[in-house]
């Protein structure tokens, strides 16, 4: 694997670890909060931002209208069943969600939810550098490159995985402290 394609691929299951940091809940309101909730519409599993404006109308309320009105009620179920814990409220035409401030259990429940996302991140990472050494063992197996030229790529492909890696736990470093905040 060239070193710009690790990177590519590593790049990938970082950025996709930062959008399940979003879908956590911190004390404030956040359109990204319900990136992960789907709509039966028409009988497809459909996102909410593909049915609805949504829009942080202050730090405590999302409002959500509706393209099509008759989708509503469906949209008000997809979030009351979901795992964020907030109740909608409709008033025929937008669907609003107060977001409450979390309490201290429900801190901690998230900044453990955040580690987990974290740890499937890294583990993604540890996959695409298992792949990448594979590659230069069987080169080396193979007689393309020297065993010196294999040793120094695996230890680049090394030195890539633990830079990805401390931008996962930085990101995780930030993502708690926005949740722990008050």
């Amino acid at each position: 694997m060239k070193e710009q394609e690790i990177k590519d691929s590593m790049n990938k299951s970082v950025e996709a670890t930062q959008r399940n940091f979003n879908t956590i809940r911190t004390g404030r309101a956040n359109a990204s909060l319900l990136d992960r909730v789907n709509v039966e519409y028409y009988g497809a599993e459909t996102p909410i931002k593909s049915l609805a404006t949504i829009a942080t109308v202050d730090s405590q309320t999302i409002s959500i209208q509706p393209f099509d009105i008759s989708c509503l009620q469906a949209i008000e179920k997809a979030i009351s069943m979901s795992d964020l814990g907030i109740t909608p409220n409709n008033d025929g035409k937008i669907i609003r969600i107060n977001v409450p401030p979390l309490t201290e259990e429900r801190r901690k429940e998230f900044c453990k939810l955040a580690s987990k996302y974290a740890e499937e991140g890294k583990i993604a990472l540890r996959n695409i550098r298992r792949e990448a050494v594979d590659k230069e063992k069987k080169s080396e197996k193979d007689g393309l490159i020297s065993i010196d030229e294999s040793r120094d790529n695996q230890a680049q492909i090394q030195k890539i995985t633990d830079e990805f890696i401390a931008l996962i736990e930085k990101n995780l470093s930030f993502k708690e402290k926005e949740i722990l905040k008050v």
